[in-house]
Formats: C-alpha cells, sequence, structure tokens
C-alpha cells in the first residue's frame, strides 16, 4: 500500500496523468503509447483471506486465482468469473460479469485510496455500480481490495458449473486469437453482436483487425493489427449499426494513450 500510496501522490503532486492497470483485459492501447505514468496493480499485490463465506481480496489477485480459492472453500457464487481474464480490482472498477453474473452480486465493500491520499472503505452500494461501470474512475480511486459474500455450496456442483463456464467461453469465444475482450457493450433492447453479424460483418477486416467470424462482438488481431486498425474497424462497426439499424452501439473495451 505505501508503494502504490508513494506512486499516487508523486503524479498527482508533479501533475503526471496516472493509469492504473491490472491484468490489461479489455483495455486497447493506442500505437503511440500513453504519455504519463501507468500503475500495475498485479501480482506484487494480490492475496485472498477466508473468513466463513466471506473472501477478503487485494486488488491484483486474478479472477481465475480467486474462483479458485472459492472453490476449495466450498463457496458458491463466484463461479461466473473463473474465465475473466482480469484482476479483481479491474472486475471492481468495471462491475465484471458473465453468464448472468456480476460483481455487484457479490460485492460487499471496497478499499479504496482516494485522488487527496486517504483510505476509505467504501460499501458497494457506494460506488453506483451498473452494466460494465462504476463510479471509481469518475472519482478517481484506485481499488486496494474488497470483500466479497458468497454461499456454502457443493463443491463437484461449483466445479461443474466453472467447466461449463470455461467450456462455453472455448467454443463460442475466439480465444485462439489475441483481442481485448468483448469489444462492445450489449444494448438496452438488443444484443450488439447479432446486430454485427446481420449486418454481414462477420469477417470484416481493416488492416491485421478483423470481426471475429466466430463471434461478432469479439474484434481480433489477426496478427500485425495496429491499434489504429482496430480504432478503425471500431469505427466503421459503429457507423454500418447506425446505417442499417438506427442504433448506437457503445465501446466495453477501454482506450488509453494518444490516437
Amino acid at each position: 500500500i505505501e508503494e502504490i500510496e508513494a506512486v499516487c501522490r508523486f503524479a498527482k503532486e508533479e501533475g503526471i496523468p496516472l493509469f492504473v492497470l491490472g491484468n490489461g483485459s479489455n483495455l486497447l492501447v493506442a500505437d503511440d503509447g500513453m504519455d504519463g505514468i501507468v500503475l500495475q496493480i498485479y501480482k506484487n499485490y494480490s492475496g485472498i483471506e477466508v473468513n466463513g463465506n466471506e473472501l477478503t481480496v487485494k486488488a491484483g489477485t486474478l479472477l481465475s486465482s480467486t474462483s479458485k480459492a472459492a472453490l476449495n472453500e466450498e463457496l458458491t457464487g463466484f463461479e461466473f468469473a473463473g474465465g475473466i481474464p482480469g484482476t479483481f480490482g479491474g472486475a471492481v472498477v468495471m462491475n465484471a460479469g458473465a453468464y448472468g453474473g456480476e460483481m455487484v452480486q457479490v460485492l460487499k465493500e471496497v478499499k479504496v485510496l482516494t485522488k487527496d491520499g486517504e483510505i476509505k472503505t467504501l460499501k458497494a452500494e457506494e460506488l453506483e455500480l451498473g452494466y460494465r461501470t462504476s463510479n471509481v474512475l469518475k472519482n478517481e480511486y484506485v481499488v486496494l481490495e474488497g470483500v466479497i459474500a458468497l454461499e456454502k455450496g457443493n463443491k463437484e456442483e461449483i466445479k461443474a458449473k466453472m467447466d461449463e463456464y470455461a467450456l462455453a467461453r472455448k467454443t463460442k469465444q475466439p480465444l485462439e486469437y489475441p483481442s481485448a475482450g468483448s469489444t462492445f457493450k450489449r444494448g438496452k433492447d438488443f444484443i450488439t453482436a447479432k446486430l454485427i453479424d446481420e449486418a454481414g460483418l462477420k469477417g470484416y477486416q481493416i488492416g491485421g483487425a478483423q470481426v471475429s467470424e466466430k463471434h461478432a462482438g469479439f474484434i481480433i488481431n489477426k496478427g500485425d493489427a495496429t491499434a489504429t486498425d482496430i480504432l478503425n474497424l471500431i469505427e466503421y462497426v459503429k457507423k454500418e449499426i447506425h446505417k442499417k439499424f438506427d442504433k448506437n452501439i457503445e465501446l466495453e473495451v477501454q482506450v488509453i494513450g494518444e490516437k
């Protein structure tokens, strides 16, 4: 915590932009990079404490490790997160979810470092958790750790559910190619990937960037894509969906750096 505090304090005092990074999933970095400090909260700040049905998880802990810990303790409710390739802190920031589960369903409280250098414990309700959003970025909080409350379950059933989700992810998502994960958010009254598919955009390519033929919600790197290729393809897809269906689609991926 002292090191994290020191970096944040230095960035503030010197007026240098600061970006807090977890495992980098759901992130697209511009080709020219970012002018500022990147603070990666990952393996050096990870760990899980078990207290009955609750897990206290440090921000740099991988979600896969957290779901395995829950499995070992025979706790159910976190199976949805087993295949999400991010850290716990990142999952809080974007209220990560999959297969009907979201962080908001299990998160009890979070310890954050405020922009004024104060460490506060906030109840989950204070984070304004919504679909792939929270007030963490808006308030310039740095997530340090959080508590998730789960329920006692059957170890074999928990494992079966985790295996089922892992198989679904493998068969339906283009994990064989690099990507920043699901590119677009789900619409309020439509499934974005379905519209992209119906627009005939599966397989459409700009440079090395392609709309996945396996799942239209993913833009993948076919081998030599630049961030510019991916951003150009994102804009093209957005325009086509608006033109054909009069729908505005939003990015789920966060873009940082000079575009």
